[in-house]
C-alpha cells in the first residue's frame, strides 16, 4: 500500500519541481543544505544517499543557477565546502510550499482524527528506520515480540 502512494506523490511532485526549473535531485540537495549544516560535497552525497561523483553535475547546475556555492577547504584542496545560497534557500521554500498543498490535498480524504494518526504514525516509522541505534535500544522491550 505504501509503494503505490509513494508513486502516487512523486508524480504529483514531478510537474511542481518542472514549474520551478528543478530536478528532483537539486530539490533534495537544496533540503539537506536548508535542513542542517554540511560541509563537504561527500558528507552532502552520504547524507542524501547519492554517490559522490553522481551529484557533480546536480552540484553545477545548481552553482550555474546561484542555488549554492562552493569553495576550496583551504586545509584539503581536493575538499570543496557547499552551502545554499538565500535564492536556493527562497526556491527550496517555494517548491516545499507546493508540494505541501498537493499533499494536504491528498490528506484531506482522511477524517481529522485519521488523519492526525496517520501522521504520527509516519513520523513514528521514519524515526525508527532513519535511526538504527535507537532501534537496537529498544529491541525486545515492546512485549509484541515484534
Amino acid at each position: 500500500m505504501i509503494a503505490p502512494l509513494q508513486q502516487a506523490l512523486v508524480a504529483a511532485e514531478l510537474p511542481v519541481l518542472r514549474a520551478h526549473e528543478l530536478s528532483m535531485w537539486g530539490y533534495v540537495v537544496l533540503s539537506a543544505l536548508d535542513n542542517q549544516p554540511i560541509r563537504t560535497q561527500a558528507a552532502l552525497a552520504e547524507v542524501i544517499g547519492a554517490d559522490k561523483s553522481r551529484i557533480i553535475g546536480v552540484l553545477d547546475e545548481l552553482e550555474g543557477d546561484g542555488l549554492l556555492e562552493r569553495t576550496r577547504d583551504p586545509a584539503d584542496r581536493r575538499a570543496r565546502f557547499v552551502a545554499i545560497t538565500d535564492e536556493g534557500r527562497r526556491k527550496r521554500r517555494a517548491v516545499q510550499a507546493d508540494v505541501q498543498r498537493n499533499e494536504e490535498r491528498v490528506l484531506a480524504h482522511l477524517p481529522p482524527g485519521d488523519r492526525e494518526a496517520f501522521l504520527r504514525s509516519l513520523e513514528v516509522l521514519a524515526a525508527e528506520v532513519a535511526d538504527p541505534a535507537t532501534r537496537a535500544g529498544r529491541a525486545g522491550t515492546s512485549g509484541t515480540g515484534r
